[in-house]
């Protein structure tokens, strides 16, 4: 899939920490101890990335975990009522994803990390069900696998060569 670069200069973007762990490398002089932070950041309009940050204090490491996750910003089809275009599965690792559409009044119902991804991307009725692994980091990049695949209805059409009524019926 290609990549496309995202402009961040004139976005607003919000930013949650998903997790910190404290990790350990144990070496000759003894243990060396770290923080991991797996930060979530998006516009609430459609774009959204994660990234990862690892320092010896944790504001730093949530520093560059926010660094990265604007790097890595990916972004996502919605339809008129603020769902997903379309039924899809997410994949990363183990971890997997089912991102379902949903009628308006439906809200969010995810999982904690899931839960992150859709909030930060604009997302508001969407029903979603984390399957195999439940390691944060991995549903996170599942989930955001499963948006990033998502394609617009009119893009469809186009492809094809048809109307997107014509693909609707």
């Amino acid at each position: 899939m290609k990549r496309t670069i995202i402009d961040t200069a004139n976005m607003e973007l919000t930013e949650k920490v998903v997790s910190i762990k404290r990790v350990t490398k144990v070496v000759k002089g003894g243990r060396n101890m770290r923080f991991t932070a797996l930060v979530v950041v998006g516009d609430g309009n459609g774009h959204v990335g994660a990234g990862l940050g690892k320092a010896t204090e944790i504001p730093e490491a949530i520093r560059k975990g926010k660094e990265d996750a604007i790097k890595n910003l990916v972004s996502v089809a919605l339809d008129e009522n603020n769902s997903v275009t379309h039924d899809n599965y997410g994949k990363f690792g183990s971890a997997t994803v089912l991102l379902k559409k949903a009628p308006e009044g439906t809200g969010i119902i995810a999982g904690g990390p899931a839960r992150n991804v859709c909030e930060l991307a604009g997302i508001k009725n969407i029903r979603t069900k984390s399957l195999g692994s439940n390691n944060k980091q991995n549903v996170v990049l599942a989930t955001i696998a499963g948006l990033a695949g998502l394609k617009d209805p009119a893009e469809v059409a186009k492809m094809r060569g048809k109307s997107v009524e014509e693909l609707m019926a």
